[in-house]
């Protein structure tokens, strides 16, 4: 039976190659090294080692499927799809890889002079796939579509053949059209298509018979599935992150005398359930520091919850905090909601920006602080949590207390162990090495090997006046590192982007020179204004509008008096 299942395999059109738990190599058939031109040498390798381009060993570790992948070649271009093999306990034994030369369609398109004339020959071979294929002329007025395309666009190969390429297109522009103009392939392109508006990725090839533009053939991925999939994942990824303090104090970056006590003081406290309250500027590095006091904390392993009380709207902040019951207002779900506050059970909440909570909500915190006791909006059974509570605020609370925005009470359960976060110009000895780590953290990022600043510019950093302190300076190094050629390895002083950002101001010609520091200021505060105008006040908008954090227009909108 075995040797019968082999003679099955190596019959079949598609290349085939499977591995084990170890992503070694136990199984390739005949078709799979002819496409490949594997030897036949390689069963019992490392299929990495072996094989041009795979990702077997990809799959294998993630148990994550990869559907109808485009994959190149030395000598074709072949349709891959990866797929995990579980037992019957659905652990993971190896993983298959089933693909197929396309290379052939390719060809058979160049080699055509009258598309005519061959249009069943190669509407046989493209109904074979379930992917959907569309041929295009040089003018882009589809020919060809095979029944796959219905599938996945909705449209009946009448309803779209002999009409322009852009007939099934419902958001995006047609690649047909676009190879038309540019005559070069295009890969990876996401269009919406249909009336269902479907998700999908394309991509296209222009078709030349003897040198000459003849039209284009686009293979159609309907990635709405795995989009969804992927949506899932991320929202679980994000819950992951919601749930566990990601920084340690190695993440924080300094060693002048002002950051050490600040470090010391928190290791301390982090061995007590004492509430601690971290008082600094803009990006000195408060949510770090609440991240680390958690993770050497007794209850590194339970739960570390994060609210931003600045970015919660109002209207929704006190059951986002507290959870509600089912039927407590219009919208609420079946079976109700539990609150970050219930989240958090046995670990530690973390109420950034602590000092724009609303009046209102003021008094149900306290309560919660003094008795670790609540009721969800809309219940009336009282619940007990066992939460450590770490605030933060950039804010005057003790002036807030005096104008009567702030509760007194609260005020000093908050501040029962404060720590006091230095900004940059009274820690300067430590820019260099903050900004050397962000130049490592950005290198990552975005794909560079920038290796160091020139003396000039580190002098430039580390005497500017960072308003915004790290995270003011992490935005300005990267956008240097962005204008950045990809071989060059030095930021020098023509790559600060100083004279443009001057230039955004407009004419010189038209304004009243006053000092630097003022007239930043100035503009500044004219942009935020006119970001929360069009964003008809929307904090959220303007502040995705200006690229910066919630947290940051605020602390902002404070500081210019802009209401």
């Amino acid at each position: 039976m075995e040797r019968m299942l082999e003679s099955v395999l190596d019959s079949i059109i598609e290349g085939i190659i499977i591995v084990n738990k170890d992503a070694n190599v136990v199984y390739v058939n005949k078709n799979a090294s002819k496409l490949l031109g594997l030897s036949s040498d390689i069963l019992g390798k490392y299929v990495e080692d072996v094989v041009e381009n795979t990702r077997l060993h990809i799959v294998v570790r993630t148990g994550l499927p990869e559907i109808d992948q485009l994959q190149r070649t030395e000598n074709a271009v072949i349709i891959t799809s990866r797929l995990p093999i579980k037992d019957e306990r659905g652990e993971i034994i190896g993983a298959v890889a089933v693909f197929r030369d396309i290379t052939s369609i390719r060809k058979l398109a160049e080699e055509i002079t009258n598309l005519k004339e061959v249009e069943a020959q190669l509407k046989a071979i493209i109904d074979s796939t379930n992917d959907a294929i569309s041929v295009a002329d040089e003018n882009g007025i589809v020919r060809i579509v095979n029944r796959a395309y219905t599938k996945i666009t909705g449209y009946a190969a009448e309803e779209v053949i002999g009409k322009p390429a852009t007939v099934d297109i419902a958001e995006g522009e047609s690649i047909h059209m676009l190879i038309a103009k540019m005559r070069q392939p295009i890969y990876n392109a996401r269009l919406k298509v249909g009336p269902a508006r479907k998700e999908v990725i394309v991509n296209a090839t222009p078709l030349f018979v003897h040198g000459k533009f003849k039209g284009s053939v686009a293979v159609v991925h309907d990635v709405s599935e795995i989009m969804q999939l992927n949506n899932e994942l991320e929202e679980i990824k994000r819950l992951i992150r919601h749930m566990k303090a990601q920084y340690t104090f190695d993440d924080i970056i300094g060693d002048s005398r002002i950051m050490q006590i600040a470090k010391e003081q928190a290791k301390r406290v982090a061995q007590t359930p004492a509430t601690v309250l971290l008082r600094g500027e803009s990006g000195t590095g408060k949510e770090l520091f609440a991240h680390a006091i958690h993770n050497v904390s007794p209850r590194k392993n339970k739960p570390f919850v994060s609210v931003n009380c600045a970015a919660i709207p109002e209207s929704i902040l006190e059951s986002e905090l507290f959870g509600y019951e089912e039927g407590a207002f219009t919208g609420a779900v079946r079976g109700g909601k539990k609150g970050l506050v219930e989240e958090a059970d046995g670990g530690t909440l973390f109420l950034d920006e602590v000092g724009k909570l609303p009046i209102s909500l003021q008094p149900k915190l306290l309560r919660f602080i003094e008795s670790k006791e609540f009721v969800p909006v809309g219940g009336r059974n009282v619940k007990k949590v066992d939460v450590r509570i770490i605030a933060a605020t950039n804010t005057d609370l003790e002036k807030m207390v005096k104008s009567g925005e702030f509760l007194p009470d609260l005020y000093f359960r908050l501040n029962v162990f404060p720590i006091y976060l230095p900004p940059l110009k009274e820690r300067r000895e430590d820019i260099p090495k903050i900004a050397m780590h962000i130049v490592r953290k950005l290198n990552q990022q975005y794909g560079r090997m920038v290796e160091g600043m020139n003396p000039a510019v580190m002098h430039y950093i580390t005497n500017k006046e960072w308003q915004g302190n790290v995270r003011e300076m992490e935005n300005f190094i990267g956008r240097i590192m962005i204008n950045m050629g990809p071989e060059e390895r030095i930021i020098e002083m023509k790559h600060l982007p100083e004279k443009a950002e001057v230039n955004e101001m407009g004419n010189f010609e038209t304004f009243e020179i006053r000092a630097l520091k003022d007239m930043v200021e100035s503009y500044e505060k004219q942009v935020i204004q006119e970001a929360l105008k069009r964003a008809a006040s929307d904090k959220s908008k303007a502040a995705e509008m200006l690229d910066v954090s919630v947290r940051t227009l605020y602390y902002k909108m404070e500081r210019y008096g802009i209401d």
